[in-house]
């Protein structure tokens, strides 16, 4: 929420936003039975991890809303689900994931145009690939979707999915550069799916015109994507049935939807349909963890935005996320600083406010210095700088209107999922449930 850009202060010179367009179900592509399976399997399935051990639901499970529920995740080395992850005692992660599990609710829809927090993958039909990715030109090409290049990078994340340095075949890839290409780390998992018969039958049965080639990872990237965006599809709330003018918002979220739209601002960021700008903003939230470092850096800030761009006008910008069940998806901001929903909205109003009085949730990791940022007054003060927006002050009673607009965001069949979890996966690896 920019403030500054939609009025002076509040109840001083406010420009009423308008409420957007419905949400465009032709947005959403469609996506064959057999190719959702597939990916259902593939987004349960360990395998796709160095180590045999992490799979994308171990972050993003629909127990959690699609999140883990953690303020920084575990992913290699960890052990258990959600809440209850804990450090392996025998093989300890390295660091922490350093940003909040990113909810995945809409991620299909065409206007979508950015990834990560950072915005680190992109739309840019400028590029042979139509995206900007890490890899500028060595990006491999042929992507159905924007959502389908995101799948590709969490594998080679040695904190999340890869593993480290000389513990399997695919880490040993990453640690060497070697990731397009023959034997780089994404033909290697591909060779494992590749292996297995079951997964050849379903991805001949998802893409007939390509069941006599090998697997290739944009194929399991493909397909994962597409499962995503029909399993969490969320365009069923309160507020979309309003906007189709069927079932008008009244009560408390109605008011909460006047402030949104009117006096509190937040359309200002939170526009469109989708209710993001797919914009970056410096909003001052609070940094916890490892921040976003190289290993040989000392430092644990995360400049957001300005990593990606190197324009110091980015720093501490993060994307502007979308609201769709954000009630669900705590804790809140890029690196998980809130566990509450109300004072969330608090800070992020005015950013002045104390920002250590929310107590995240963090399992324990030995040697991690999870609050060297947030209590190094000149960190703070670092990030304070950048935000732009006139501080606004919200009362309690705009804040339970706010929640409670916020609560008619919320699809009860995205947050169940539509196929959910599978009993089983091809590869006979256990599921995390």
């Amino acid at each position: 929420m920019r403030w500054s850009v939609i009025f002076l202060s509040l109840g001083l010179g406010q420009v009423v936003s308008a409420e957007p367009a419905a949400l465009d179900p032709t947005g959403f592509a469609q996506h064959g039975e057999a190719e959702v399976l597939l990916g259902q399997a593939l987004f349960y399935d360990p395998i796709l991890s160095g180590n045999r051990q992490v799979s994308c639901a171990t972050c993003h499970h629909p127990r959690f809303a699609t999140g883990d529920g953690l303020a920084l995740g575990l992913g290699d080395g960890g052990k258990g689900l959600g809440p209850e992850r804990l450090a392996d005692a025998d093989n300890p992660p390295e660091q922490r994931i350093p940003r909040n599990a990113p909810a995945l609710f809409n991620l299909g829809h065409r206007d979508v145009t950015v990834m990560f927090a950072d915005g680190r993958i992109e739309v840019d039909t400028a590029r042979p690939s139509g995206l900007r990715t890490p890899l500028e030109d060595d990006m491999v090409q042929g992507f159905a979707s924007l959502l389908s290049a995101q799948t590709m990078f969490p594998v080679l994340s040695p904190d999340e999915m890869a593993g480290h340095y000389q513990e399997n075949e695919v880490s040993q890839a990453v640690r060497q550069g070697r990731l397009t290409g023959p034997d780089g780390a994404w033909d290697r998992i591909a060779r494992r799916v590749d292996a297995i018969p079951a997964y050849r039958e379903m991805f001949a049965a998802a893409y007939p015109s390509q069941a006599k080639g090998p697997i290739g990872f944009v194929d399991i990237s493909d397909a994962i994507a597409a499962f995503v965006a029909v399993e969490w599809r969320a365009d069923d709330t309160a507020f979309d049935r309003h906007l189709a003018g069927e079932t008008p918002l009244t009560g408390p979220a109605k008011e909460g939807m006047d402030l949104f739209f009117g006096d509190a601002g937040c359309a200002g960021c939170h526009s469109g349909p989708l209710l993001s700008d797919q914009a970056f903003h410096a909003m001052g939230a609070p940094q916890i963890g490892p921040g976003k470092a190289e290993r040989f850096e000392r430092h644990q800030r995360d400049l957001g935005r300005m990593r990606v761009t190197g324009d110091t006008a980015d720093a501490y910008a993060f994307r502007t996320p979308m609201l769709r069940n954000v009630t669900r998806t705590g804790p809140w901001g890029h690196a998980g600083a809130h566990t509450d929903l109300a004072q969330f909205l608090r800070d992020h109003a005015d950013p002045s406010t104390a920002p250590d009085r929310d107590a995240p949730a963090l399992p324990a990791l030995a040697g991690a210095a999870d609050f060297a940022v947030r209590d190094d007054a000149t960190e703070r003060d670092a990030i304070l700088a950048a935000v732009a927006a006139d501080p606004v002050a919200l009362d309690p009673d705009q804040v339970a209107a706010l929640v409670a607009f916020l609560t008619a965001l919320e699809d009860e069949t995205a947050l169940a999922g539509r196929l959910g979890i599978p009993d089983s996966v091809p590869s006979g690896l256990p599921i995390d449930r």
